[in-house]
């Protein structure tokens, strides 16, 4: 929205300065972390009244979980608004993928919220219906994978690249849609599968975003694309804006997400920011290699996919309990170093996905 100030600008005042993609990250940034800050405790005293017991545990769970019992959920909330606030009031407006990562976070924020509102009203962990919660993740990201195809340059529509070789395309044609689906849904559901212990989940969300915010500008710049040799999509370079806002708005809700947690995030949140990060994936054409940058969560879904098919076979647990952090919580790992050692891992694979750029 403030981009359209540049209309008062003669091209050397401070309006000329909303023309840079770089100082309205900057901006989404501050703004996202400032609404963290300000509106973080007085949600989480909305959220302690309205739920009550708050976020069901598992009894199935670790046993040092039980101690979380009564901590309001659905912080996801804080880390949504902040980003929807900072994107429409530093983003061009007129930007299509904006406007696609927009639509796929908070509809997928919305199955989160349903799912929460399910389990905290009803006091178990059950929620909305599996089923229902993937027809509609199926039906958003169908929606928005075609919806990215149509404004790719011509050469990369329905095409997947691969990263490392240069200038490998792979055309999928009518199989972009489900391909992006499968991104899409699958980013989601991984990252709602790590979110189970104080601080896991946002951490390396806000780092895969940052890496993707640097991807986004680079293969939205002609000359960085050259220089790189990576596919140029015109327009992707606007998603960093949406990148910052989201690191800001993550920041502000790891505040009170720090061990201990004093408000969940939820599937409100863990949904919504990994269906967002599919999105930006599907938008930049860099679909492989957010299996790298986020492989964290890629082993946190395999870990449970493993585990329900080893025990539906031979009856047997490959890990103590799945998702595989909470397997490290049965050795006898303590939260915070499951936490901070995950947090590296996270780091190192951001890098190697970075290293992709210029590795052809």
């Amino acid at each position: 929205m403030l981009y359209w100030l540049t209309a008062l600008s003669d091209g050397g005042d401070f309006f000329n300065l909303f023309r840079y993609i770089s100082f309205r990250a900057g901006g989404a940034f501050m703004t996202a972390l400032i609404f963290g800050f300000v509106f973080g405790k007085p949600l989480i005293n909305v959220l302690r009244r309205k739920q009550g017991k708050g976020q069901p545990i598992r009894d199935d769970g670790p046993e040092g979980h039980f101690v979380k019992a009564g901590t309001p959920t659905m912080g996801g909330l804080l880390i949504v608004g902040a980003l929807l606030t900072s994107t429409l009031l530093w983003a061009r407006l007129d930007n299509p993928f904006i406007w696609i990562v927009l639509f796929v976070t908070m509809s997928f924020a919305l199955i989160g919220f349903a799912d929460d509102y399910a389990k905290v009203s009803k006091q178990n962990t059950a929620g909305v219906s599996g089923k229902i919660r993937i027809l509609l993740g199926l039906v958003i990201s169908a929606i928005a994978g075609f919806w990215a195809s149509q404004y790719h340059p011509e050469g990369l529509q329905n095409a997947v690249a691969l990263p490392v070789f240069k200038d490998t395309l792979i055309n999928l044609g009518f199989f972009f849609v489900p391909f992006a689906v499968i991104v899409i849904v699958g980013a989601a559901n991984a990252v709602n599968l790590t979110d189970g212990l104080d601080g896991l989940a946002i951490m390396p969300v806000m780092i895969a975003a940052g890496t993707f915010g640097i991807i986004a500008y680079a293969v939205g710049r002609v000359d960085f694309s050259e220089y790189l040799d990576v596919h140029y999509v015109p327009g992707a370079g606007e998603i960093l804006v949406f990148t910052m806002g989201l690191i800001g708005g993550g920041l502000g809700f790891l505040w009170y997400n720090a061990p201990p947690a004093a408000v969940f995030m939820g599937d409100t949140g863990s949904l919504a920011l990994g269906g967002g990060l599919g999105a930006i994936a599907v938008a930049t054409k860099h679909e492989i290699v957010l299996a790298i940058v986020g492989g964290l969560f890629v082993v946190e879904a395999l870990s449970v996919i493993i585990q329900v098919f080893y025990f539906k076979r031979t009856g047997k647990r490959v890990f103590l309990m799945a998702p595989i952090h909470h397997h490290y919580e049965k050795k006898g790992w303590s939260e915070p170093t499951i936490v901070i050692r995950f947090w590296i891992i996270s780091v190192v694979l951001a890098l190697i996905g970075l290293a992709t750029l210029k590795l052809r």
